[in-house]
């Protein structure tokens, strides 16, 4: 079954976060996922929501969306979007 991840976050050091982005492509290829959307100007329709940005990824699966997260390679550049941004991460299962 498809599950969603979906990424809020807010930018406190850019540049921490650029080295981040200019690798995520390459190690995010390797994997099933699916980048859906990256929007620096979400519209918030209701209720209060106090990040900067929102990431929507398709994985096949829950199995496959971990692989790819907690494999060596992301961790690795995940290093940096830890230390450039604060935010959370959902991880949302499609209907069947």
């Amino acid at each position: 079954m498809t599950v969603y991840a979906l990424a809020q976050i807010t930018i406190h050091d850019p540049a921490s976060y650029n080295r981040y982005q200019s690798k995520f492509m390459e190690v995010f290829r390797k994997y099933q996922g699916r980048l859906l959307a990256a929007d620096t100007a979400p519209v918030r329709v209701e209720g209060s929501w106090d990040y900067d940005k929102a990431i929507l990824m398709a994985f096949p699966d829950e199995q496959a969306f971990r692989e790819w997260a907690e494999s060596p390679e992301y961790q690795a550049i995940s290093l940096d979007r830890k230390a450039g941004t604060r935010g959370a991460v959902i991880l949302l299962h499609g209907l069947g």
